[in-house]
């Protein structure tokens, strides 16, 4: 039976998806309402990219429809409950309301936009009740689409900004009135129509939309046969073919779990078939569908935040260049370790009848075109929208280059649907972090925990990036990566700035745990995902997820001492050195962690390895050397005795 055959039908992995992925767990409808509902995501595309073309709305205008669309469409969507999710195929008499008033909130500011602008804060009793209406129907609409985690932390923010004087000393405020609260959260651009959801309404859209085109292509799939061709017949090529395609996976998937699933289903099978472990093969592949949001040009939906949240004139393209070295060492590291545990457990490659054919492979190259070209366009100073816009039509123009590839008229509309129907989770996700955002600027909290968390770590940095590590993972148990780096860049990260780190490195440093929360446990929703499909045991998968995954634990602490690994104030002779030892270093580490390098290690050696490892990572002089003279001793210790145990054998 060929590996294709092995891998997960369809309905396995739909069903493995809704278990995991809240966004995934939408009705099945069909017949008349089924219709309606595709019209409408159809629309809420259409205006996106009639907006990205002709020019953005006004702010409240721009979030306000799309905060609508959003709302509306998961109403009609989402069931309110989990057990009738995927199965049902009608909407329940309730969500037709709560669509028509999402609907209402939605269009209310495009109506009375004059009315609202000439009162200035003055709220009418009917604004009050829209309001209030909108905080409720988005905070209902995250727990369906997103989740209760990142749901119940938006009602305890708004809890403390009503009852502040009842706080603690150090967190209490003056408190809010509800109309107050109301008009914050709704009737400025501080609260849901704020910075989140202005990113979702702009940028994370049409990147939604560019990867809905490239899944209508076959480039999903051609991911896998690509990393098949390039590392299949290596030493434990089918792991190398997880890490390999889940990192081009994660350009298209802005979800760990959608990735594992996806990527998961053909390569798991695979790593199991040829003798990994069902742990270590389910770890592989979590690991590294976890880091796709991590890898440029295509990052995380956080990352689009970044840009506003940091502001200053930094550009996209400035965190996807500064994002890149960290992104190539994550990878780099779960590769070799995939290596190394291979060698170790004495693992082959694929033979030639499990590999495709590679000349049919490598003859769709063209269909990376359109990450090559979105690539150039952000280098060349376009703006995001722009590059998003011209990279759907390069991806549509590519597509016909063979038949098998043809998008055609009605894959357009679909890539067109499916791109909306991706964007409902990350609307709802941030437009709850507005509400979160908007406490933080009214209340001050964000200042206050930012004092309290250098006085907790009495001003020291390395004791402040831990404690802002730990709250990264536990905010990100369960919650999605955006509204996760919003709470922890408005809370955490300033505490790391006042310490004279770079606002880059900060923010950077949020995002990457905020998205490693998913491999951690005890809830790890990528390794729990990938242990489904392996059969593994799931907080083991998750142990040997964070194992694997070690190079996300140091490399953020590495960047924040040393900026140079974001290309920040450094010149291309130093990266240079920085990229070659910190490339040493991973081999270092991934040797003491995997306890295997050229033989077996003595557990005196793992340790050695993993102290010159962090050396040659961390960039300064004097480490450079003390690690490479460590490793430099290791790798002769490893060959000498290799061939000692070779003439024993011989002999």
């Amino acid at each position: 039976m060929s590996t294709y055959e092995e891998a997960l039908s369809e309905e396995r992995q739909q069903e493995l998806l809704e278990k995991y992925d809240p966004e995934a767990g939408a009705r099945k409808l069909k017949g008349r309402i089924g219709w309606i509902v595709f019209a409408i995501l159809l629309a809420f595309s259409l205006f996106h990219l009639y907006t990205g073309i002709f020019g953005v709305l006004t702010a409240q205008l721009q979030r306000s429809i799309h905060l609508g669309f959003a709302l509306a469409l998961i109403f009609l969507l989402f069931p309110a409950s989990k057990k009738k999710r995927g199965i049902e195929h009608r909407v329940a008499w309730y969500d037709y309301i709560l669509a028509a008033i999402s609907v209402v909130v939605g269009t209310y500011w495009p109506l009375m936009i004059d009315d609202l602008v000439l009162r200035a804060g003055m709220l009418t009793d009917l604004d009050f009740y829209v309001g209030l209406s909108a905080i409720v129907l988005v905070l209902e609409a995250t727990r369906r689409a997103v989740g209760l985690p990142i749901t119940i932390i938006a009602i305890i923010f708004m809890l403390y900004a009503l009852f502040g004087p009842y706080m603690p000393s150090f967190l209490a405020h003056r408190g809010l009135e509800l109309d107050r609260l109301v008009q914050t959260m709704f009737f400025t651009t501080e609260g849901i129509l704020g910075t989140p959801i202005a990113v979702s309404a702009t940028y994370i859209f049409l990147f939604l939309l560019f990867g809905s085109f490239l899944i209508k292509t076959g480039v999903g799939e051609y991911f896998n046969d690509l990393s098949i061709a390039i590392a299949g017949r290596s030493v434990g090529g089918p792991a190398k073919v997880a890490v390999f395609s889940s990192a081009l996976q994660g350009t298209i998937s802005g979800s760990s779990v959608a990735n594992v699933v996806t990527s998961g289903a053909f390569t798991i099978p695979m790593m199991k078939n040829l003798g990994y472990k069902k742990e270590f093969a389910g770890a592989v592949e979590a690991s590294s569908s976890t880091g796709g949001q991590l890898m440029p040009p295509v990052m995380g939906a956080a990352a689009f935040l970044m840009v506003e949240f940091i502001g200053n004139g930094i550009s996209y393209w400035d965190i996807a260049k500064a994002a890149a070295i960290p992104a190539v060492l994550y990878f780099t590291g779960i590769w070799i370790m995939t290596h190394f545990e291979a060698k170790r457990i004495g693992l082959r490659g694929l033979t030639k009848e499990e590999m495709p054919n590679r000349k049919e492979v490598f003859s769709k190259l063209y269909l990376l075109l359109p990450i090559v070209a979105i690539v150039l366009l952000l280098m060349s100073g376009m703006s995001v929208i722009r590059a998003a816009l011209w990279s759907i039509v390069i991806t549509v123009v590519v597509s016909a280059i063979k038949k098998e590839t043809r998008i055609g008229f009605k894959g357009i509309i679909d890539a067109l649907a499916d791109g909306a129907r991706s964007a409902l989770g990350v609307a709802a996700a941030t437009a709850a972090a507005g509400i979160i955002v908007g406490v933080v600027t009214k209340t001050g909290l964000g200042l206050k925990m930012a004092n309290g968390l250098l006085d907790l770590s009495g001003g020291y940095l390395l004791p402040t990036l831990f404690l802002t590590m730990i709250a990264s993972l536990i905010l990100g148990m369960g919650s999605p990566t955006t509204a996760n780096y919003v709470i922890t860049s408005t809370i955490a990260a300033p505490a790391i700035i006042l310490l004279g780190v770079p606002d880059l490195s900060a923010h950077l440093f949020v995002f990457y745990f905020g998205i490693v929360a998913d491999i951690t446990p005890p809830v790890a929703l990528a390794a729990m995902s990938a242990a489904a499909i392996s059969g593994g045991e799931p907080f083991r998968t998750g142990v040997e997820s964070t194992k694997l995954a070690i190079s996300a634990f140091i490399i953020p602490y590495m960047f924040v001492l040393s900026p140079e690994l974001l290309m920040i104030n450094t010149t291309w002779m130093y990266l240079i050195w920085v990229v070659f030892t910190a490339f040493i270093g991973m081999i270092a580490i991934s040797a003491g962690v995997i306890g295997f390098w050229m033989r077996k290690m003595h557990w005196v050696e793992r340790i050695v390895a993993l102290i010159a490892g962090l050396c040659l990572i961390y960039p300064e002089k004097i480490s450079d050397i003390i690690g490479l003279v460590a490793f430099a001793l290791l790798f002769a210790l490893q060959v000498i005795n290799k061939r000692g145990n070779a003439a024993k054998t011989s002999a």
